[in-house]
């Protein structure tokens, strides 16, 4: 059986000062992978200098993480993906490891979670938001990963060619954490070291801008994969106001016969309407969902998985 391909996929904006280092660390630990840069409108020479590096490079123009992540995904044609950040962060050194068991467990993801090497290597806040952030999925999804907000993972051929790319900035790691979930791929996690950023290099990341929108990003996922409950728990908050709004209204009725704030016996009529819309809503939307899920599971199972190649 032949070696897989490999391909190291390194998206980038304005890291002319850490792309060499990147591309050189990647090079030392895989020779044999073909390393991509696709640079995402850079202002700097980022492109000058991966390409000087003896990386591949490719343009995407629409700006945000999550248009770049889907163009390598659609564009790269290989059996093994490293996704990794163009800042020196991750730990190329790792990326034997981590694509030894890939193949050995025949899984479809691999986390690098991180493990901070020096206090610098996270912002101020950025531990907490990821600590919350991680929490909220794994109660929402019912199983989460110690570290969804990784940008150091490995992927095969299965995983990248059935994942329908919809985020557009940094909320992408959580699709991608949502993707593997729903579909119930083997994955798994493994520590690396996260390093500071080179001098010269700077955080693209809005702690609070994104950190919103990562938030918004898992609830949009759970109201469009899980419908029944979220859909759901909305009846349910209306059918307990149209409950406490009618205490009062039966207790009038039962000694005296008659209902006298007749505005408030129509709220609560609109109420229970509203709780059985949404009931309603959240069973056909799963029906819906369920076929998603299926035509998603089948594009899954149309390749290989890794170390089983046809």
């Amino acid at each position: 059986m032949t070696a897989p391909s490999i391909a190291v996929l390194l998206p980038c904006y304005n890291e002319e000062a850490a792309i060499a280092q990147t591309v050189a660390g990647f090079r030392a630990a895989l020779p044999d992978a073909t390393i991509y840069v696709y640079d995402n409108n850079s202002k700097d020479r980022t492109v000058e200098v991966a390409r000087a590096a003896g990386a591949i490079v490719r343009r995407e123009r629409i700006q945000g993480k999550g248009a770049v992540v889907r163009r390598m995904f659609a564009d790269i044609d290989a059996d093994i993906y490293i996704m990794a950040d163009g800042d020196a962060t991750y730990d190329a050194a790792s990326a034997p490891a981590l694509i030894a068991r890939l193949v050995e467990e025949q899984l479809d993801m691999i986390v690098g979670s991180r493990i901070s090497e020096v206090q610098e290597s996270y912002r101020r806040g950025h531990r907490f938001g990821n600590a919350l952030l991680t929490g909220m999925l794994a109660k929402l999804f019912g199983r989460s990963f110690t570290d969804i907000l990784s940008g150091y993972r490995v992927f095969s051929r299965r995983f990248t060619k059935s994942f329908p790319s919809l985020s557009a900035g940094f909320e992408i790691e959580t699709e991608i954490s949502v993707h593997a979930l729903e579909l119930k791929m083997p994955v798994a996690e493994i520590e690396t070291p996260y390093y500071a950023r080179p001098e010269g290099s700077t955080s693209k990341l809005s702690t609070y801008r994104d950190g919103w929108r990562i938030l918004r990003t898992i609830l949009a996922l759970y109201r469009i994969e899980r419908p029944v409950l979220f859909f759901g728990a909305i009846g349910a908050v209306f059918l307990l106001l149209a409950a406490i709004l009618s205490v009062p209204l039966a207790i009038t009725y039962a000694n005296t016969g008659l209902v006298p704030r007749f505005p408030t016996f129509i709220m609560i009529t609109g109420l229970v309407t509203l709780a059985a819309l949404n009931v309603f809503t959240g069973l056909i939307l799963d029906t819906v969902v369920r076929g998603r899920l299926e035509v998603r599971r089948l594009a899954y199972l149309s390749y290989p998985a890794p170390g089983n190649r046809r």
